[in-house]
């Protein structure tokens, strides 16, 4: 262990494909990095799996430097993700994620008759609608968001959420509160969490996160999303400046000097920090690449691809129907045919229609008065290849960045760092 390394801040992504952790020093340099994955896709909806990888990351960490100068810690995860607990601030039945349409269409029905036009809580993927429908279980007390779940495991006595998270779940950032349209949509404001900032200092660790090394003067900080976090990572921040997150699903992240809301679209605003960040998910990304080409195949496929000739295939990569952004219908049809024989033609195919996604993205959010795409940065796995990185170069005409970092957890220490000033 190096003695004259002082991390003060940690960030912790709970990802879809796993757990990530990174320790920072307040000049922002990265001096340990950490990673569990998930063992199968069915943990990444396991709280317990949340919580196993977030010890096992922070245990690496200490592995690498010492903890007792850490001063705060905060978490990211994905948006939109709801559980409900009971009195003891255990989970409820199984968890409604990110991508898990909301079952009772009644629910979307209703909210939509009363949340306002450009509020992200409307539609199926609505996080407001799956915590409505999950505040209908027997012994549900409170209703959280992922990140919001982790930071109680670390001993944050009662449940509080920051802003970027909560957006979904109908909470208004002009205002800073719960709206009383809430309660006219089917839910008791009672069930959800006080909300604060992104960054914002919450209260010191717990007995829980103190027996994982971390010292009793680490402050919890009110975290953010994954695709927030990731953004943060890369070092844009100027007007025009936008991130690609090609992981499991394709995020697209633009900053803004002014807020753009088109739920109509799957768009909505986060603030962070002293900007906006404008954008949308699609539900096509890596996911439907690593179900349809296997990971084991793609270097040798890419080594194969051919962009000078084009497919010609007009796909719309989704592994089930349903998509969010770009187009935002949850009956939405993939379209994966005809089918060459050759698998190398298959790939290129499916990474058009993929980067075809990504280009309308970013063409829908400027017809909506978002601003002009400057500069694109890329993270996820699916920066790391380089064939598919020239084929998107091409089609967006702007040019491509190198981030900072890849990692969304270092995007998240970055607001811890952030939040130490403000004190």
């Amino acid at each position: 262990m190096t003695a004259d390394i002082r991390a003060i801040a940690i960030g912790i992504d709970v990802g879809t494909t796993g757990v990530r952790a990174a320790a920072l020093t307040k000049e922002s340099v990265v001096v340990a990095l950490a990673a569990v994955p998930f063992r199968s896709p069915s943990e990444s909806r396991e709280p317990r799996s949340w919580w196993a990888g977030v010890c096992d990351c922070i245990a690496q960490i200490a592995g690498q430097i010492s903890l007792t100068t850490i001063e705060g810690l905060a978490v990211d995860g994905t948006s939109g993700t709801v559980l409900a607990i009971d009195a003891d601030g255990h989970p409820v039945g199984d968890v409604l994620m990110y991508n898990d349409p909301c079952p009772d269409s009644h629910i979307v029905d209703r909210i939509a008759a009363v949340a306002p036009a450009a509020s992200p809580a409307r539609g199926a993927n609505s996080g407001l609608a799956r915590a409505i429908h999950l505040a209908r279980r027997p012994g549900v007390v409170r209703l959280v968001h992922q990140v919001d779940w982790i930071l109680l495991q670390l001993g944050l006595e009662t449940p509080l959420s920051d802003e970027n998270n909560a957006l979904k779940s109908g909470y208004d950032l002009r205002c800073e509160d719960w709206p009383d349209w809430i309660e006219a949509a089917g839910l008791e404001r009672h069930y959800l969490p006080t909300v604060k900032r992104a960054g914002t200092p919450l209260a010191p660790v717990g007995a829980a996160g103190r027996r994982l090394g971390l010292p009793e003067g680490c402050v919890l900080h009110a975290g953010t999303t994954d695709g927030c976090a990731s953004f943060l990572a890369t070092g844009a921040s100027a007007v025009g400046d936008a991130v690609t997150a090609l992981g499991s699903t394709m995020v697209l992240k633009l900053a803004s000097d002014h807020p753009v809301d088109a739920p109509e679209y799957g768009i909505y605003a986060h603030r962070v920090l002293d900007f906006w960040l404008v954008g949308g998910a699609s539900n096509s990304g890596g996911a439907v690449i690593r179900a349809l080409v296997g990971d084991d195949r793609l270097e040798a496929l890419s080594d194969r691809l051919d962009i000078d000739r084009p497919t010609g295939l007009d796909y719309y990569p989704l592994l089930k129907p349903g998509e969010r952004f770009p187009i935002n219908d949850p009956t939405y049809a993939p379209r994966l045919e005809p089918r060459p024989q050759d698998d190398a033609v298959f790939f290129q195919a499916i990474l058009e229609g993929i980067t075809a996604i990504e280009r309308l993205g970013y063409t829908r959010l400027e017809g909506l008065g978002a601003p002009r795409l400057r500069s694109v940065r890329t993270v996820g796995g699916g920066a790391r290849n380089p064939v598919w990185r020239e084929m998107r170069q091409r089609a967006l005409g702007v040019e491509f960045l190198e981030p900072h970092s890849l990692e969304a957890a270092v995007g998240t220490a970055k607001l811890v760092l952030a939040g130490r000033q403000s004190i």
